[in-house]
C-alpha cells in the first residue's frame, strides 16, 4: 500500500549551513508530486531527507518531522535502513551495479535486506519487477548478462525495477530522465504514470514540460541568493502552478523568465 507523507517545519543542514528552511508539505498517496525550481534551491536535498539519504553525508542533519502515514521517520529508534526499504530512490544517472547480471541487479535490494528467498520466488519477483518497470520483454532472454550492457534508458528502468523489487510504498526520483534521450524519457514518463496506481511518486525535474505532463501536484522551490536557504514557495495542483500561480516568482520560473 502506498502511503502519504506529511512534512512539518523541516530544516536541512550541511554542518552549520542551512540548505533548506521551514518546509511544510503534504504529499498524497498514489499520486505524482513534482519538485521544480532553479539549480541550487534545495529540491534534491529536500528529496533526500524523505528517505534519510541526506544524513549519509558527514555533518548533514535535519530538524522537523517527516511523517509516513503518521509515523515520524526521524523518531527515536527508527532504523534508516528500514526507512529506505519503504521509500525507494532512483537517481539522476542510471546506476546499475556494473558487475552484476540484470537478474542480480533486480534482487540486490532484497538481498541487502537479508531476506531469504527461494529460487522460484526470486524468479517470480524478477519478472514482476521488470514487468512493472516496462523492461521484461526487452531483457527476459538475457537476465544473466551484465546490467551495464543495457542502453541508458534501459539501465534507468532496471534501477526502477530494483527499487520496486523491495515493495516500497514511496518512490523518489531525482531527475530520472536528465541523462536520457527523448525516446527513453517518454518511456520513463509513461512508467511514472503507471507506477502511481500502486506507489506514491515524488520526482525532481528541471524539465517544465515533464512536470506538467507527469505530476498531479507541483511544488516550486526557490532561493533568495547564494548562501541563502532554499524554500518552498508554492505548492498546488499542477495546472494551477503552471497556469495560475499565486506567486510572482513561480510565474516567472514556469514561464522561463529565470532559472
Amino acid at each position: 500500500m502506498s502511503k502519504r507523507i506529511d512534512v512539518n517545519d523541516l530544516n536541512v543542514y550541511y554542518g552549520n549551513f542551512r540548505a533548506v528552511e521551514g518546509v511544510n508539505i503534504n504529499i498524497e498517496a498514489r499520486s505524482v508530486t513534482a519538485f521544480i525550481g532553479p539549480s541550487g534551491c534545495g529540491k534534491s536535498t529536500f528529496l533526500r531527507t524523505l528517505n534519510r539519504m541526506h544524513e549519509v553525508l558527514p555533518g548533514a542533519r535535519v530538524e522537523g518531522e517527516v511523517l509516513l502515514d503518521g509515523e515520524n521517520l526521524y523518531g527515536p529508534g527508527v532504523d534508516p535502513v528500514t526507512v529506505r526499504s519503504q521509500i525507494g530512490m532512483v537517481f539522476q544517472r542510471p546506476n546499475p551495479f556494473p558487475t552484476m547480471s540484470i537478474r542480480d541487479n533486480v534482487l540486490a535490494g532484497v538481498k541487502l535486506n537479508n531476506k531469504r528467498i527461494s529460487k522460484s520466488d526470486a524468479d517470480a519477483l524478477v519478472e514482476k519487477s521488470l514487468t512493472g518497470a516496462n523492461l521484461w520483454n526487452e531483457v527476459k532472454d538475457r537476465l544473466d548478462k551484465p546490467g551495464s550492457g543495457l542502453s541508458g534508458g534501459q539501465q534507468q528502468r532496471l534501477c526502477i525495477a530494483r527499487a520496486i523489487a523491495v515493495s516500497p510504498q514511496v518512490i523518489l526520483m531525482d531527475e530520472p530522465c536528465s541523462a536520457l534521450d527523448p525516446i527513453s524519457t517518454l518511456a520513463i514518463e509513461d512508467l511514472i504514470e503507471e507506477l502511481k496506481t500502486e506507489y506514491t511518486v515524488v520526482i525532481v525535474t528541471h524539465n517544465m514540460q515533464q512536470a506538467a505532463r507527469v505530476s498531479d501536484k507541483t511544488a516550486f522551490f526557490n532561493i533568495a541568493g547564494t548562501g541563502k536557504p532554499g524554500k518552498l514557495i508554492e505548492y498546488n495542483d499542477t495546472p494551477t502552478i503552471f497556469n495560475n500561480p499565486s506567486e510572482k516568482s513561480t510565474e516567472d520560473y514556469v514561464s522561463g523568465r529565470f532559472g
